[in-house]
């Protein structure tokens, strides 16, 4: 049997590159993704900026070929989409994240009297103990809650490698955040040449059946991140005013507070609303126990109008993703990488569920006609 050594060669060759792999993946990984980072984050901004250029691209002068208008609509359009990024941004930290920093106070102040009815109300149940409500009683509650707070404002450690290492911290994102916003501009003022250029690569090295499928997929995947970026924008705005309305007309207190948190935290899907309900309830509960019970009910009710009509409407139709998936998709993205896995893995399972779905029916539709 005649040994082919350039054959082993590549193997024995395979097998190392996989140990090494195996081996240092996660340090050389990290590296790589620390030191890529300033790019991938401008990718991202690149990405949602571009949502608002499209939208000025498409009604600035979009039937004109005179040269001069040609020529200053791209960094026109980016301009205008950068101030209205920097303008949505400034109305969130002006409006929403003051009223949710006040709701965290509120919860602190609160949370001690909130104890006291609760133990009140736990010791009119006859199966709990005596000795339970008692050494519950014994509990200074204030102090525990301000060690609690002054531990995590204040955090473990000298107050010098704090304070260095924090102005480091802060340094380090400054300069990732200033190089990512100028490799979006780079991105957003060169995407078409961008595009053509990518485009003309994998047709070079792609067969045309393969380059078919990867612009479908990509379109795919662009349209569903798109229209799930926006429909679950207005969708939270819509519920945010929606919930701050009926609080006022209900009289219940702390209405632009959890109008704001409602909002905010409508932005996780599907356990975004509950987060922010159970919040409103409990600040509501320090104040009127009856009141927080009324409110409950109007969470549900709206609910009910946001699930049924505002996000069929807003998000449902355009992302076209059946309900259990949706809960799938929440849980594995939570589970794997948090509140950001949540909201990557709805519109990338729906990107999955239309390829898969598209590619099933023409199956059949062939297996059918043949």
């Amino acid at each position: 049997m005649k040994i082919d050594f350039k054959q082993l060669f590549k193997i024995a060759l395979v097998v190392f590159i996989l140990y090494l792999c195996i081996n240092y993946w996660n340090p050389v990984s990290v590296s790589l993704i620390g030191a890529a980072a300033p790019i991938i984050i401008g990718f991202v901004i690149a990405y949602l900026v571009n949502i608002i250029m499209n939208l000025y691209e498409r009604n600035f002068f979009p039937k004109s070929n005179k040269k001069l208008v040609n020529k200053i609509r791209t960094p026109l359009c980016m301009t205008l989409a950068f101030l209205t990024v920097a303008a949505i941004i400034a109305l969130i930290v002006g409006l929403v994240v003051p009223e949710l920093i006040s709701c965290v106070q509120v919860l602190i102040d609160k949370l001690p009297a909130a104890t006291v009815v609760v133990i009140d109300r736990l010791s009119r149940i006859e199966f709990i103990s005596d000795e339970f409500i008692n050494s519950l009683r014994e509990i200074n509650w204030q102090e525990t809650i301000n060690s609690v707070v002054g531990i995590a404002t204040s955090g473990v450690g000298k107050v010098v490698d704090v304070v260095v290492k924090s102005i480091s911290a802060v340094f380090s994102a400054v300069v990732t955040v200033f190089l990512s916003i100028i490799f979006a501009i780079y991105i957003l003022l060169s995407k078409n040449k961008l595009k053509n250029q990518f485009g003309r690569v994998l047709r070079r090295y792609m067969a045309p059946v393969w380059y078919k499928r990867m612009v479908y997929a990509v379109d795919v995947f662009n349209v569903s991140f798109r229209r799930y970026i926006i429909g679950q924008c207005t969708e939270a705005v819509i519920l945010g005013v929606l919930c701050t309305v009926g609080m006022f007309i209900l009289r219940m207190p702390y209405a632009t507070m959890i109008g704001a948190l409602i909002a905010f935290t409508a932005l996780i899907p599907i356990a975004g609303a509950f987060i922010g309900a159970g919040v409103g309830a409990f600040m509501i509960f320090t104040e009127d126990p009856l009141k927080a019970l009324i409110f409950i009910i109007f969470i549900l009710v709206l609910q009910q109008l946001e699930g049924n009509l505002i996000y069929p409407k807003v998000v449902g139709s355009s992302i076209g993703l059946p309900a259990i998936w949706v809960l799938a998709a929440v849980t594995v993205g939570g589970g794997m990488f948090g509140v950001v896995g949540m909201l990557i893995f709805v519109p990338l399972t729906a990107a999955v569920w239309r390829i898969l779905r598209e590619d099933v029916n023409n199956k059949l539709k062939n297996t059918q006609d043949a």
